[in-house]
């Protein structure tokens, strides 16, 4: 190794030691062992910009192991982004856009937010994904637009993370060539040696995925190693590439190196100091950065700016050859849709009784054939969820083509892999399965939430209502569970009309991710010559019907499919003297970001005799009902049977709420 070379890893080393002592937090460890790999990376493969942080073809660079966040918080600075020395001297404090684990959305370099193992390594799964699929709609003879790498440093924890498994599988399926991930090979985790639970040979692991696996048996220092592993790996386009680094957590560390005592702590002001003199630094500096070092690390800015403008060069007669495909591109890119691109969508009348998945069905292929970058697929259940794309064939990572992709039975990094497309960029993404599997995908839907991606997932099958299939497969609580995470609008429609309100939201929204639940059985659909138009979802909650004869005496609130049963109530409870109003309220979220006075007007506060009926947890619903009201749903698990049958059973029917409406109304 070179003498600047060996100056510039250090530096890393340091600063990165440094940062998470002054925080008394953190993971020095990883940054300590990896530094060599990710400076021959950052140095000699990545294609970026640190001035342009999202020019559209740049390689992409997840640290999966996002605990060793100061790694990337060095690079970041070091190589000229917008991260000060200053901001990563508040490295962990409130406030400060070094934050403990990486945030996409804090500082411009950061590809996804990570820090969840097996999250990062599933994201570049679904970045490798994008670019093919962006390669294959944009590239054209003599114009090549979209090439770019997608690399993941991961680490022994993502390793042993199921979703992990789950996303390599599938990208070795795929043959995703211009992955690489980098595996940080330490041989510690947080408790101790991994020999204590992970013992499995992971290269034939990888092999076996269809993946090259690729050995640097000296990591720490053979630097000239790791560089011709990388070109090897980008060489072999034809697969996904593992490149297994042996490193030493804590490397420099004269007592806590290769121990777990490197992994979760500081190493300790005496530590530092002796780590320093290891490795040559002035033991009583802190955040020294040598000018030598940091002037190497800033040639990535001419570098970047370079690739940039040739990329940009090629990029111009390419627009200028395909005016039409330039202009989609741009749209693509910025989140935008194209004019008119609801004009297609359909408009159901009374005599379409549909599942609301079977009208989703019918949205969705409208939709794709509007939007050409919308893509998605399901967890091997599209013939019951019905959002295969009609025409738009399969995706084929080799070609880019086709937009129906087939996850497989892989909840877990079907919605982890979405969220890489929605990171990447200009892709638009859903995923599909039945919502009680929505607990395999609930972490990918929560970090979504947390990066604001506007991702859309689909979730059918929806409550008892699926019937004989019985509890294991009936939701109960995912419902309810859903609405507690922040930034996340869950949309249970009542009708099909409500689902084409309920996709305009989900296709419209930028900043935040959008599930939509749907059912299995059939649903009327609303005369809305006779009741109120379905565009009232776009406000979250509406008056669907309002009492007729005079000002309402109670209200009925319902969601999805029960909101036909509430209307039903409805007729009964006015052949009985009483004047009810139903208010469909598909997106709790929504409705409540409306003004108050909209609230009101929709749900007054005089009227307290108010009942909600919801197949699913009633927890919650006093929100709306409040301590006076009634809420009608199923807290116990359901049965095996007919869903009529257990709707009828678990009291989901109009005789319910017109009971609880007449004792409220006469007390």
């Amino acid at each position: 190794m070179d003498d600047l070379s060996n100056l510039a890893i250090n530096t890393i080393r340091i600063l990165s030691i440094d940062a998470v002592q002054k925080a008394n937090a953190g993971h020095p460890g990883l940054p300590m062992g990896a530094a060599p790999m990710a400076y021959v990376l950052w140095q000699k493969h990545l294609s970026h910009n640190p001035h342009n942080p999202k020019w559209p073809d740049r390689d992409r660079f997840v640290l999966s192991a996002g605990h060793g966040s100061m790694l990337l918080y060095s690079l970041l600075h070091l190589t000229g982004y917008d991260l000060s020395l200053d901001e990563i001297k508040t490295f962990r404090q409130f406030g400060s856009r070094a934050a403990g684990h990486p945030e996409s959305f804090l500082v411009p370099g950061i590809e996804a937010t990570t820090g969840p193992l097996g999250q990062g390594a599933s994201n570049a799964v679904g970045m490798a994904m994008a670019e093919r699929f962006l390669a294959g709609r944009y590239n054209k003879p003599g114009h090549t637009i979209v090439d770019h790498f997608t690399y993941a440093l991961v680490g022994d924890g993502d390793l042993m993370e199921g979703i992990t498994h789950e996303a390599a599988s599938l990208a070795g399926h795929l043959g995703l060539g211009k992955l690489v991930w980098l595996y940080d090979d330490n041989k510690i985790s947080l408790d101790g040696p991994t020999s204590m639970a992970f013992t499995e040979d992971v290269g034939k692991r990888f092999e076996a995925y269809g993946w090259q696996v690729l050995r640097v048996e000296k990591g720490d220092t053979d630097i000239e190693a790791i560089d011709r592993a990388l070109q090897a790996a980008k060489a072999d386009t034809t697969r996904p590439s593992l490149v297994m680094v042996h490193t030493t957590i804590g490397y420099g560390s004269p007592n806590k190196a290769g121990s777990s005592e490197a992994h979760g702590s500081p190493l300790g002001a005496e530590e530092v100091k002796l780590t320093k003199k290891a490795l040559g630094w002035d033991p009583e500096k802190q955040f020294d950065l040598p000018a030598q070092a940091v002037d190497h690390f800033r040639t990535a800015i001419a570098r970047g700016a370079q690739a940039e403008a040739a990329w940009q060069k090629r990029f111009d007669a390419w627009a200028a050859a395909n005016p039409d495909l330039a202009r989609e591109w741009t749209m693509a890119l910025r989140g935008e849709l194209p004019a008119g691109w609801e004009s297609g969508l359909p408009v159901f009348t009374p005599k379409d009784e549909l599942a609301t998945r079977q009208s989703g069905g019918k949205v969705l292929a409208a939709m794709a054939g509007k939007v050409p970058w919308l893509v998605g697929g399901d967890a091997d259940l599209s013939c019951s969820t019905l959002t295969s794309l009609t025409g738009q064939g399969d995706f084929d990572a080799k070609t880019g083509l086709g937009r129906n992709i087939h996850f497989g039975v892989r909840e877990h990094a079907m919605g982890a892999i979405a969220n890489g497309f929605a990171y990447h960029g200009g892709a638009r993404a859903f995923t599909a399965t039945f919502f009680v599997f929505s607990d395999y995908e609930r972490p990918a839907i929560r970090m979504a939430a947390i990066s604001r991606l506007p991702v859309t997932f689909v979730f059918t099958h929806d409550s008892i209502g699926v019937g004989e299939d019985g509890p294991t497969h009936q939701p109960i609580e995912q419902l309810m569970s859903l609405r507690l995470i922040p930034n996340l609008w869950v949309l249970r429609p009542a009708d099909a009309n409500e689902v084409v309100e309920s996709y305009k939201i989900a296709m419209k929204r930028n900043d935040g991710p959008v599930t939509v639940v749907l059912t299995r059985q059939k649903t009327p659909t609303f005369d809305r010559n006779k009741v109120a138009p379905a565009a009232g979802v776009q406000r979250g909650g509406y008056i669907l019907s309002d009492a007729p004869g005079g000002a309402p005496q109670a209200l009925i609130i319902a969601t999805g499919s029960e909101v036909a049963i509430a209307v039903a109530a409805q007729e009964k409870l006015l052949a009985a003297g009483v004047r009810a109003r139903v208010v469909s309220l598909p997106s709790w979220e929504i409705f409540a970001a409306q003004s108050p006075e909209y609230q009101e007007a929709v749900l007054p506060r005089a009227i307290k005799a108010r009942v909600s009926i919801e197949a699913g947890a009633t927890l919650g619903w006093q929100r709306w009902v409040g301590s006076e009201g009634v809420a009608i749903g199923i807290d116990r698990f359901g049965a095996s049977g007919p869903g009529g049958t257990l709707m009828k059973h678990f009291g989901i029917h109009a005789d319910a709420v017109v009971g609880a409406v007449t004792n409220l109304v006469k007390t």
